[in-house]
């Protein structure tokens, strides 16, 4: 029998490790502190006593997004069944027996985590990651009858108003493959349009559903700012971000609206509580009697003159039917672009590439696994990513080290007098229209930074109404030299229904011609 007993615990390796001297030093340094080793020392002691308490942590179950539905991993398919290299992963996972999404297809943009189905949000970060929850509205999808056959292809990250940055390949145009889909939902866009799934959901921080959906000819909304929960999705900056609908059609694109919508039990800051989500399809009509349309005047400046004329010709006919129409102005909205672009830049270096998906103020659902593996992704892969996205590093770093971003701080501010701006003109009508891009898809560009940024979308009418949160649709209003030309019909927050139903009622217009 023993004689000697061991009184402390076994060994566990702790969660977090403490620092060592050297590295109390450089962080020392860092942080601007002139210190001595003695002093060093005696705050190493300090901050180990505080890490041990990690282990506590550690031990706590954390809570997970839940996974109703069976599902295989699925496959990456071949190049000659990927068409338009719109599909990153196909899938085959089937939800409820019976809902409103009974019978459609859907394709999931690959920036919005499916469960056990590979997600690399176009970028080689991420490439290898599993994640191990549905996003919370993949889970209403399943929960509605909807078929999921599979993950669309993305721009790197989500940063590109293009179609060329995905690790893969580039996406193209359904239309012409030597151009542009439109992105960063750029699969999405490209696979509604082909005919090869009903229904897509895409993400927007500048206009990323809107503009593949102007390129490629389809239905896409921006909703309302929070009425789509982002539970589970990756970020770009918690103030820009939507998730919302894409289809061929106005019917279809509201019909998944009704299936995605609604809170998400606080798992998600951006939402208000107190929502209420109309039967959407119930409230589209054909009727424009009493619908007052502004025609935006900013937004047809330095427009191509071919796709201004559709445009008019595409007002022209819900006046006919109808509708009062009536010029508004908002100066500002010339400004907003930069004032969101400033916020997407230095927001979304901080978001993505210093917080690794996250902000420390952020008071939702945090997907630990996507913080380590983005993490982990730039930590080993930095120079893979995509031009844009190192542009977006240098701007960031810089204004970080030399501005302590003031300047983004002041562009949330004036956001807050944009969206007045554009409720102030609300007041007098339901929506207002304008071109959703003043061109049409440009060619793909070759190598080279410069010709990158050259051919890349200026979203000039677009990203303001994400730092404003208005609902913002992309419609089809006919062709330029074979080429969609897109309109943007843009409404009162959390009245997305008055957005759909002009879309509709202009819809059936022109299909009737």
């Amino acid at each position: 029998m023993a004689t000697n007993e061991v009184d402390s615990k076994p060994y566990r390796a702790p969660a977090v490790r403490s620092p060592s001297i050297g590295e109390m030093s450089d962080m020392a340094k860092a942080l601007g502190f002139n210190m001595s080793p003695e002093e060093l020392t005696e705050y190493q002691g300090v901050v180990s006593t505080f890490l041990a308490g990690y282990d506590q942590l550690e031990d706590l179950p954390e809570p997970q997004l839940p996974v109703k539905y069976p599902r295989t991993p699925g496959y990456r398919p071949k190049l000659e069944d990927n068409p338009n290299n719109a599909w990153y992963w196909r899938t085959d996972i089937k939800g409820a027996l019976s809902g409103k999404l009974t019978g459609k297809r859907l394709g999931i943009k690959d920036s919005i985590a499916v469960a056990g189905v590979p997600m690399m949000d176009g970028s080689r970060l991420l490439e290898g990651y599993t994640p191990e929850y549905d996003a919370t509205v993949v889970a209403r999808i399943l929960d509605e009858g909807g078929h999921i056959i599979g993950k669309t292809a993305c721009e790197d990250l989500c940063l590109s108003g293009s179609s060329f940055t995905n690790a893969k390949h580039p996406v193209t145009n359904p239309y012409d493959t030597t151009r542009t889909s439109g992105g960063s939902s750029s699969g999405s866009a490209a696979l509604v349009a082909k005919g090869a799934i009903d229904m897509a959901l895409g993400g927007d921080q500048g206009g990323s559903i809107r503009i593949p959906a102007s390129f490629c000819g389809i239905v896409g909304l921006k909703p309302t700012y929070g009425l789509v929960p982002y539970t589970g999705a990756v970020s770009l900056d918690q103030n820009l971000d939507h998730i919302g609908p894409m289809a061929s059609n106005v019917y279809d694109c509201a019909l998944l609206l009704e299936a995605i919508a609604g809170y998400d039990n606080g798992l998600d800051p951006r939402q208000p509580p107190n929502m209420d989500i109309p039967m959407y399809t119930t409230m589209l009509t054909c009727d424009l009697s009493t619908i007052k349309i502004g025609i935006l005047k900013e937004g047809f400046e330095q427009c191509n003159t071919n796709v201004e004329a559709k445009i008019r010709h595409a007002i022209q006919m819900l006046q006919k039917e109808g509708a009062t129409v009536d010029e508004i102005s908002v100066p500002m909205h010339l400004d907003g672009l930069k004032i969101a672009s400033v916020v997407l830049f230095e927001g979304g270096y901080e978001t993505m590439f210093r917080g690794f998906g996250f902000s420390s103020c952020f008071g939702g659902h945090y997907t630990t696994s996507l913080q380590d593996a983005l993490a982990r992704g730039f930590k080993d892969n930095p120079n893979d990513i995509s031009p844009p996205l190192k542009q977006l590093c240098f701007i960031g770093e810089h204004n970080r080290r030399q501005y302590h971003h003031r300047y983004y701080s002041k562009a949330r501010n004036l956001g807050c007098v944009l969206r007045q701006a554009y409720d102030e003109v609300l007041k007098s009508c339901d929506v207002f229209v304008m071109p959703t891009i003043k061109y049409t898809a440009p060619q793909l560009p070759g190598a080279g930074v410069a010709e990158m940024q050259n051919r890349a979308p200026v979203n000039s009418n677009l990203a303001q109404f994400n730092i404003t949160g208005h609902p913002a649709l992309s419609i089809n209003s006919g062709f330029v030299d074979g080429l969609p030309v897109g309109m943007m019909i843009v409404g009162k927050r959390f009245d997305d229904a008055m957005v759909l139903r002009v879309a509709h009622a202009y819809e059936k217009l022109r299909d009737s011609v």
